[in-house]
């Protein structure tokens, strides 16, 4: 008999290897540095190329088109193109990228929490001369 809390199932290698591989496949297709950022930019409406890349800071053009190609492949964003003079291109989110929402609330908790932690620390090391 193990000393686990009632509300944890009990690892074994099989389950391992599967939370594993969703892990893996959701850090595929929505880690690294500008993803989630994009999405989250986009939540507040359509955004246009240029009015994306301004409201996320130090993401360049070339990034930022790849991250959107990529985005767009997954099923998180949509592009669209209005047929005028001239060409106006939108980015949007999809109902599908809503399925994160609990997954950047989650961040955005720990992220907050993570700081300020580093930010106590730092500052008890200023305090004691470290």
């Amino acid at each position: 008999m193990t000393n686990q809390p009632d509300n944890e199932i009990e690892h074994t290698a099989a389950s391992c290897n599967g939370t594993l591989s969703a892990i893996g496949d959701a850090i595929y297709v929505i880690g690294g540095k500008w993803k989630l950022r994009i999405i989250i930019a986009l939540r507040d409406g359509n955004k246009r190329f240029n009015e994306l890349q301004r409201t996320i800071p130090g993401i360049s053009a070339r990034v930022l088109s790849n991250e959107l190609k990529e985005l767009e492949l997954n099923g998180f964003v949509k592009r669209n193109v209005y047929i005028q003079t001239p060409v106006l291109v939108e980015y949007e989110v999809t109902e599908y990228s809503h399925t994160l929402k609990e997954v950047t609330t989650a961040l955005v908790a720990w992220g907050t929490m993570h700081r300020e932690k580093i930010v106590k620390e730092r500052k008890l090391q200023s305090a004691n001369g470290n």
